[in-house]
């Protein structure tokens, strides 16, 4: 069997179904490899900043990783503006979507929230609420997502700092797409784990 027989999905049955759960299985298997090409992309994506988007990404996780932060904190910030490049809009709720399977439940609503975090440092210079994340005041994450802001966002736009390479994250990122996805163990519901050693 090369492809499926129907052409619509409800004529489909159960050889059909397996078939295509076979394929998109070893499809998954390449999620790691396309998340860092995409990554290599944003070296394209928006400009007028002094480092690039990748660099920009590289530099928060080489920051986080200098913090002392987990796998999940790590591969969460590197690909925390992967959204950059097919939605500029609600770039941050992007990348949550595609982390969101795969690490802990609080770094994925760190990383989609993290937007209305950083308006504190701008909003009032483009017309926008800075106050816009205390919407989120009382929540378990909202320290998480104000130090990952501070510590890891905003500050890594620096040209003179010592980031470290793509290539030094590589294997952290294979290690975070290749769990089984929503594994209770990993999304850790209510969990919390410091941003910093």
């Amino acid at each position: 069997m090369e492809t499926v027989k129907f052409t619509a999905m409800k004529d489909g049955d159960k050889e059909d179904y397996d078939f295509l759960t076979h394929h998109e299985v070893e499809y998954t298997k390449g999620t790691a490899d396309r998340l860092l090409t995409a990554l290599v992309s944003l070296d394209e994506s928006l400009s007028g900043y002094q480092i690039t988007r990748l660099g920009h990404s590289l530099q928060s996780a080489t920051r986080a990783e200098r913090d002392g932060a987990d796998t999940d904190w790590i591969v969460s910030t590197l690909l925390h503006d992967i959204g950059d490049i097919f939605a500029p809009y609600n770039h941050d709720e992007y990348a949550a979507t595609i982390l969101k399977p795969f690490v802990r439940e609080q770094c994925a609503w760190v990383v989609e929230k993290y937007g209305n975090f950083q308006m504190i440092y701008y909003g009032e210079h483009v017309g926008a609420d800075p106050h816009k994340r205390d919407a989120y005041k009382g929540h378990p994450y909202f320290d998480d997502c104000a130090t990952f802001c501070e510590r890891w966002d905003q500050a890594s736009f620096d040209p003179a700092y010592n980031t470290l390479p793509l290539d030094h994250f590589r294997a952290r990122v294979h290690e975070v797409f290749a769990r089984t996805p929503y594994d209770p163990a990993v999304i850790r519901a209510g969990e919390r784990e410091p941003l910093t050693a």
